[in-house]
């Protein structure tokens, strides 16, 4: 008998857990970003090697945005400007911390 196949995607408390069904996003764990699978930046980094081992999975936008995730602004630059735009600036980050 087969077994079954198994995917390794990250939850939105940002843990791996195990599904039998691949994830439909793509991430990097250490730039907290998250793509299509087939995004040209992600695969070219991919084929130069020094991505892969950073790589995570989530079942859906919702759940990479839960985990902590931004969109990235090659393949979703629409949902990266809305991101973006949702971002405090520096300006006021720094004008903050000064009071």
């Amino acid at each position: 008998m087969l077994a079954k196949k198994t995917f390794k995607l990250v939850g939105p408390n940002g843990q791996p857990y195990s599904s039998a069904v691949p994830g439909t996003f793509g991430g990097h764990r250490g730039g907290k970003l998250y793509g299509r699978l087939d995004c040209r930046a992600a695969l070219q980094a991919i084929a130069c090697g020094g991505y892969v081992k950073h790589r995570v999975f989530f079942a859906d936008e919702a759940t990479a945005i839960a985990a902590g995730y931004r969109p990235c602004a090659v393949c979703m630059p629409r949902e990266y400007a809305a991101w973006k735009k949702s971002q405090p600036s520096k300006v006021d980050a720094c004008k903050e911390a000064r009071s």
